[in-house]
């Protein structure tokens, strides 16, 4: 049996999402050394955080949180960049699972009824195979046992990357580029965990809580994977 998984390792070789290099028989995804120096961000049970402060006065969800530091070119830069490029969506999925276990043990974070990933334009989503911030949802989901809801919110346009916008610039980007589907709305449902891969000005993540405010009378709270350091 050691002989045939040696042979498969050498036929399909596994590497770690964040520090790339080969892993053992027994690891899944990120290696064992990686997920111990996961740099937390430590949000989770912070009120008023630098997060929800980006917040105040726009948007104004319940809560937000972000579950890891994202330095460039570092161990996160890499399971990211992984996730959204290289056809890795188990690193979404296996994060997600860690990120819930967090926001699961917080006693700060009430029960949430669903959860809804940011949406990618159908074109985007072809191009990359699946929405990365739904399988970050999916883990979530995994260790809070609640719903996910991927297509309340669906994007009816297609806009180029925000990466090198400015705040005011994002804003514009994402304006009216969203959409809410009311009857895919559970009934019953009073709150809503809003999942994004990565927090950098927050104009994605508000105009998605803007429109959720609007069409529900659910509470919002928002939640990314990660959050880039200065």
């Amino acid at each position: 049996m050691k002989a045939l998984r040696d042979l498969l390792f050498v036929l399909f070789p596994r590497f770690c999402a964040g520090c790339k290099k080969p892993l053992y028989t027994h690891e899944h995804v990120i290696c064992t050394f990686c997920l111990m120096r996961l740099p937390r961000a430590k949000l989770t049970n912070t009120a008023d955080n630098a997060l929800e402060r980006l917040f105040w006065g726009t948007a104004a969800p319940e809560m937000v949180t972000a579950f890891l530091k994202m330095s460039r070119k570092g161990m996160v830069h890499h399971c990211i960049h992984a996730l959204k490029y290289n056809r890795r969506p188990e690193v979404g999925r296996k994060l997600g699972i860690l990120f819930g276990e967090e926001l699961r043990t917080s006693q700060r974070w009430p029960a949430i009824d669903l959860i809804v990933p940011v949406p990618l334009h159908p074109a985007k989503e072809k191009e990359r195979g699946y929405n990365q911030s739904l399988h970050i949802a999916m883990g979530i989901s995994e260790s809070l046992r609640i719903p996910v809801s991927a297509n309340l919110l669906t994007k009816r346009r297609y806009t180029h990357t925000q990466t090198k916008k400015s705040r005011s610039q994002r804003r514009d980007n994402v304006d009216n580029v969203f959409h809410i589907n009311r009857n895919k709305l559970p009934p019953g449902c009073t709150s809503i965990l809003l999942v994004d891969d990565v927090i950098t000005t927050g104009a994605t993540l508000e105009a998605c809580i803007l429109l959720l405010k609007k069409n529900t009378s659910c509470k919002i709270y928002a939640a990314a994977l990660a959050v880039p350091t200065k």
